[in-house]
């Protein structure tokens, strides 16, 4: 007799049942990512002020930085962006450091995560290019958040995620942390917008 594979379930408020170490596309929705997204803090919450900034707030800045260093990209590529960090709707923003010292059993749960959000929502795989554009927005991303969020001084940021390139005006005025409910809005309101047939 075979053992039963393991389970980790996570009952969302969508009411879909969705399983950590095998996600199905069926049990992921879009309400239960911006949900999510809203009320997980980047920077552990080390942030000043009355609101946390979060993770659907670094989504929409990323997309933003992202449109403006490839002008031109499709709504599809662009909801690449947008939802490049939507698994941490379940397992959290674990700061760099911690996701390497845990290993691939993190980086598992993570892709699996995210090759059931793109089945989901019809996002082929990001080729090269995208994956480098992700990677420069999400650093640019976040090194305007550490210096204007989390304390860091400018080298400080530089050493950790790179020069910091000018980010365009749209993209500079979403650093404002938002009340949770407006950022859940403003990211499925994004999102809506990105997913719908031009």
């Amino acid at each position: 007799m075979s053992a039963t594979a393991p389970r980790a379930w996570q009952r969302m408020l969508s009411g879909r049942r969705l399983d950590l170490l095998d996600p199905s596309p069926q049990d992921i929705e879009i309400a239960d990512i911006a949900h999510g997204l809203a009320r997980v803090a980047r920077w552990n919450g080390q942030t000043a002020g009355p609101h946390v900034f979060s993770v659907a707030q670094h989504a929409l800045l990323v997309e933003a930085i992202g449109a403006d260093l490839a002008p031109g990209r499709t709504r599809m590529q662009r909801l690449e962006l947008l939802l490049h960090d939507a698994p941490e709707y379940v397992i959290g923003d674990i700061i760099s450091p911690f996701k390497a010292a845990i290993g691939p059993s993190y980086k598992g749960v993570e892709l699996r995560l995210m090759a059931a959000i793109r089945q989901r929502f019809g996002l082929p795989e990001p080729d090269e290019d995208e994956v480098r554009l992700v990677k420069r927005a999400d650093a640019m991303a976040a090194h305007l958040e550490a210096t204007r969020l989390a304390g860091f001084s400018a080298d400080e940021a530089s050493a950790v995620f790179g020069h910091l390139h000018p980010a365009a005006p749209e993209a500079q005025a979403l650093i404002e942390p938002w009340p949770t409910a407006e950022a859940q809005s403003r990211f499925l309101l994004r999102f809506q917008f990105l997913a719908s047939v031009s």
